[in-house]
């Protein structure tokens, strides 16, 4: 077991004077039940439920009062009734009895000392079942593939995390950090893969891993449609949709089918539910709040970039790559950046979204809009000069602060700029590993580059 950065949220959950039962929510396969096992080992008596499986479930469909199910758990278990706060109870996959997402609110009432995880990968499909949904009576944590910095603590490499917590970072670390960040773009985050990297370091057997991952979602699909029609549907958009990473999603006729844009849409946003592939819509504003625009054509958000390239078969390709941001088509980056901003949330989840600018001999799209402390910050991954950043000249020419931000690969710096229009700006030139450092990084750049 690899650290993963959640445990220190669960740790404070734990001694939390305001504790409510937690619902750890997570695609398929990115560790949730390894992190809980892991997490339980800070408890004096573990109780451990599937509800797959018949015999654990039995106890949430035959009773509906909280402490006799605790009861009949202790009997089942032959466990001592030991103090409720020194307990963990953790039911795995309660999506399969929407009923055990209800009797939640009954583990916060009338059991309040007894510590209750849960957790599930289809609960959004779930919770349309519960039919009585315990409001406020229940906390959320999230669970993603391993972002760049755990990937580093999965291989022991500490020091070159602590380097990297230095700002600026400096040319040495910069190109030992290139280097892994290299690795890990064609490595991905999913836990399995990355611990059988770890030990084995060949790509090639990595393989039959991708394989299954994949292969158990595309499985999975009866659980997400809602018919049979959208079976077929999401079947078809699971076959084509990573060939089209470089576009934006046109849903009408979607990767030459005949499906209509309703059918469409609904299949997506079905898997966008689980997490497997999700719908990132562009926003039109450039002051905070960011005005979402969901009439404009979304991008797509794989959920690991690891499994992607080897459904695109291009990670032997990569390996040959100096600079990641000329990758496929120029979208490989700007997807693994998005997948890191993604995965440093852990109690709330907010996608993080692109700008366009749609008007008539006027359009522009940057990468990425980051809000940081209320300030939309422009970020556009190239590896281009930063003269020809026409589209987020056009975002600064607009935006009420002077702050912009290039990932690419080269190294850390500063510069001042005007756009061809003249407005003065800061572009801080990011190397992309640092995504997950991103709010270390913008407090630097906003505190010591005033307007």
């Amino acid at each position: 077991m690899y650290k993963r950065q959640l445990i220190n949220a669960l740790q404070n959950w734990k001694t939390s004077t305001n504790r409510k039962p937690l619902l750890l929510r997570g695609a398929r396969q990115v560790g949730k039940t390894t992190l809980v096992h892991h997490f339980a080992k800070s408890y004096t008596q573990y109780i451990y439920l599937n509800l797959e499986k018949k015999a654990d479930a039995t106890h949430f469909i035959k009773h509906s009062d909280a402490q006799n199910i605790l009861d009949t758990l202790l009997i089942a278990n032959r466990l001592k009734p030991v103090s409720q706060a020194t307990t963990l109870l953790f039911i795995d996959e309660i999506q399969e009895v929407p009923d055990a997402i209800a009797l939640l609110r009954y583990f916060y009432e009338d059991i309040p000392e007894l510590h209750v995880v849960a957790a599930g990968s289809l609960l959004e499909h779930a919770m349309g079942k519960v039919s009585s949904f315990p409001v406020g009576r229940v906390q959320y944590m999230y669970l993603f593939p391993l972002h760049f910095q755990e990937y580093l603590q999965a291989f022991g490499m500490e020091m070159l995390l602590d380097k990297l917590k230095q700002v600026p970072v400096d040319s040495a670390t910069h190109e030992v950090a290139m280097q892994w960040f290299h690795q890990y773009a064609l490595v991905g985050g999913m836990p399995e893969v990355v611990a059988h990297y770890a030990k084995h370091q060949s790509l090639v057997t990595l393989s039959s891993i991708y394989e299954s991952i994949w292969t158990s979602y595309r499985d999975d699909v009866v659980k997400y449609a809602k018919n049979a029609t959208e079976e077929k549907v999401i079947k078809h958009i699971l076959k084509t949709a990573p060939h089209y990473l470089d576009s934006r999603v046109t849903f009408q006729g979607f990767g030459n089918s005949n499906y209509r844009s309703r059918e469409v849409g609904e299949s997506f946003r079905a898997l966008d539910d689980a997490k497997i592939i999700q719908l990132i819509y562009p926003g039109t504003s450039v002051e905070f709040p960011l005005i979402i625009d969901y009439k404009k054509s979304p991008r797509m958000q794989f959920l690991d970039t690891g499994i992607l390239n080897f459904v695109l078969g291009i990670q032997i390709e990569l390996i040959e790559v100096e600079d990641l941001t000329t990758s496929y088509k120029g979208a490989l980056v700007p997807h693994l950046v998005t997948q890191e901003l993604i995965a440093l949330q852990q109690t709330s989840y907010k996608k993080p979204h692109f700008w366009v600018r749609q008007k008539k001999d006027a359009q522009a799209e940057v990468d990425i809009i980051y809000n940081y402390k209320n300030l939309l910050i422009p970020i556009e991954i190239k590896s281009g000069k930063a003269g020809k950043l026409r589209s987020l000249n056009q975002f600064v020419d607009r935006a009420p602060h002077p702050y912009a931000v290039r990932m690419y690969a080269g190294e850390f710096s500063i510069e001042k700029h005007k756009t061809p229009s003249g407005t003065s700006f800061y572009l801080m030139n990011l190397p992309y590993y640092l995504a997950t450092y991103i709010d270390l990084y913008l407090t630097f750049f906003v505190t010591n580059y005033k307007q």
